[in-house]
């Protein structure tokens, strides 16, 4: 098969782009994201002829936040729009007259970075996203794997601390909680509370409150040398480390692949990530250890993954 069409949906865009079986995009086509369900159909749809004009098509393949069933075909459930068992596959395919294949969009993420990116060279990778939230993908042997009703997976939503934080799922102690950009801008709006004296650049990047910092100010913040934003990073980092440690236990990859907004600090956050990993994996001293890749496909890696996943069926 040929070019073949991904579909990144975002929470302000609608992003598509044409891929060849290179993983290489040859043309995208944006559109803002609608604020109706039925709306982001037909934007994904607008996107999709959008980027295809000119180009010999031969399947669509759609990221989406949320639960997929095992036919890659209903989103069951998306946490960010009102889709509850939405059959995102026929009403696309119906409008645009092409195959459409839907995947998580952390799914499609993995798979990209697989297929094109860190991942090359590997057949067992686990994949994990710090952005917002934690989301991940699985692949042993060559393959992506779903489990039985195609939501696997789902790794920000293990539970790692007993009765713990609250998490928007409706859980409380959720991994996610403890290893996201959400935590790391909790832990450093509590620190610079507590001790303001070593968060001057944090807060001073800011409007010099606590709650004023954001993400963007807790990276640039950490790249200064600030106190606060360092020891933040840090402890997301232990959090994640602990967190990969478990997935060795249960997977035993050769790589784990760490994406999203917060992988882009680097070493900043992966050394100490790699610290932990070694730190908590169980007979560490005895056992082969697999590595901890930084991803390379950025905020591409869904849109290629998921093309890819199309262009296999």
């Amino acid at each position: 098969m040929g070019l073949t069409i991904g579909v990144d949906i975002g929470g302000t865009k609608i992003a598509a782009g044409v891929v060849d079986e290179e993983g290489t995009i040859l043309e995208t086509h944006t559109v803002p994201t609608p604020p109706t369900a039925e709306g982001i159909v037909d934007a994904i749809c607008s996107a999709v002829s959008g980027a295809g004009k000119g180009h010999d098509i031969e399947a669509v393949g759609i990221g989406a936040a949320g639960y997929v069933d095992d036919k890659r075909a209903t989103v069951l459930f998306a946490p960010n729009i009102q889709w509850r068992h939405e059959p995102l596959k026929d009403k696309v395919e119906q409008r645009v007259g092409l195959p459409v294949v839907v995947e998580n969009d952390a799914n499609a993420a993995a798979w990209g970075e697989y297929r094109f990116g860190a991942g090359q060279g590997h057949s067992d990778v686990i994949c994990i996203t710090l952005g917002t939230g934690l989301g991940g993908g699985i692949i042993i042997g060559n393959k992506l794997r779903r489990g039985r009703f195609g939501v696997a997976a789902e790794f920000g939503h293990i539970r790692v601390v007993p009765d713990g934080l609250l998490c928007g799922c409706g859980s409380q102690g959720c991994w996610e909680q403890y290893a996201s950009g959400r935590a790391l801008v909790r832990y450093a709006r509590q620190r610079s509370a507590a001790t303001p004296e070593n968060a001057a650049i944090l807060l001073g990047l800011g409007d010099g409150t606590p709650g004023g910092v954001e993400g963007r100010h807790v990276s640039e913040a950490a790249r200064q040398g600030d106190k606060v934003a360092v020891d933040s990073f840090r402890e997301l980092a232990r959090w994640a480390g602990a967190g990969l440690a478990d997935l060795a236990s249960l997977f035993d990859p050769s790589a784990f692949i760490v994406g999203g907004g917060v992988s882009d600090e680097g070493e900043l956050v992966l050394d100490p990530i790699r610290k932990s990993f070694r730190r908590w994996l169980i007979g560490g001293q005895w056992r082969p250890h697999a590595q901890v890749l930084a991803a390379q496909l950025g905020n591409k890696a869904g849109l290629v993954g998921a093309a890819d996943l199309a262009r296999q069926g």
